[in-house]
């Protein structure tokens, strides 16, 4: 997502591509299976990952379009996001959103465009993380004849890991995820079908910068398909488990 890269992430960017270019493996020591718990948590609803973020956008999305707001008007809000006391993984945000009530050429609501603000920590079995981050949005399906939502979005986060497979593991992250075409059910919003790309970059002290790319397949069963640098995980979307496939 251009418009929200940081420089260290368009050095590592770089660093990578360098890398590829010469054949050489760029990891920093974190293995594909780590990265993958990294992912996970930044997807799953247990750690109030990418899930959580699309369902707040597309449920105040739809309470923006309902009040009939007039066409271009733009509404914000903040919330704050925790996990139940004694939840295996725990999590703690804070996030703004805005959304843009847009209309077709006929004057008529036809969609919503939004933007996310948001800070805090998760903290699952597999990794921890302290991070913030930003993103955008589009969401249609909002009339009341449509049957599905569809949103599309990009989200960049940047923070520290750490990871508890290998403790030395540890260190800053940048994840930028695409979203395209991620189609929700309704009215209760299940994921039916949609596809996200991915470039996670980062850095452990003393072993070096490390760059995973990949894709994200939602499968419309609870679970993604996650492949990174080739190796597929089927990722349980609601505790962010992964099992290697």
């Amino acid at each position: 997502m251009k418009k929200f890269t940081i420089p260290l992430f368009a050095v590592l960017l770089l660093s990578a591509a360098a890398c590829k270019k010469n054949g050489v493996s760029l990891n920093g020591n974190v293995s594909a299976s780590e990265a993958a718990d990294i992912l996970a948590g930044s997807l799953s609803s247990n750690s109030y990952g990418f899930i959580n973020l699309s369902d707040d956008a597309t449920v105040r999305s739809q309470t923006e379009f309902d009040a009939k707001l007039t066409c271009g008007s733009t509404r914000s809000d903040t919330i704050t996001r925790s996990s139940p006391a004694g939840a295996a993984t725990s999590y703690s945000y804070s996030l703004g959103y805005s959304y843009t009530l847009n209309c077709n050429t006929s004057n008529l609501p036809d969609n919503v465009t939004g933007k996310v603000n948001y800070s805090g920590t998760f903290n699952s079995p597999h990794v921890s993380s302290s991070n913030k981050g930003n993103g955008s949005f589009t969401l249609a399906g909002l009339t009341p004849t449509a049957t599905v939502y569809a949103f599309n979005g990009s989200v960049l986060r940047s923070g520290s890991f750490a990871s508890k497979t290998d403790t030395t593991n540890h260190g800053s992250i940048n994840i930028d995820l695409e979203v395209h075409n991620l189609i929700l059910h309704k009215p209760n919003r299940d994921i039916a079908s949609g596809t996200a790309t991915f470039v996670l970059t980062g850095n452990v002290p003393r072993k070096g910068n490390f760059a995973f790319t990949g894709n994200v397949t939602f499968n419309g069963n609870g679970t993604a398909t996650l492949k990174v640098n080739g190796t597929n995980y089927s990722i349980n979307l609601t505790t962010g488990e992964k099992t290697k496939i």
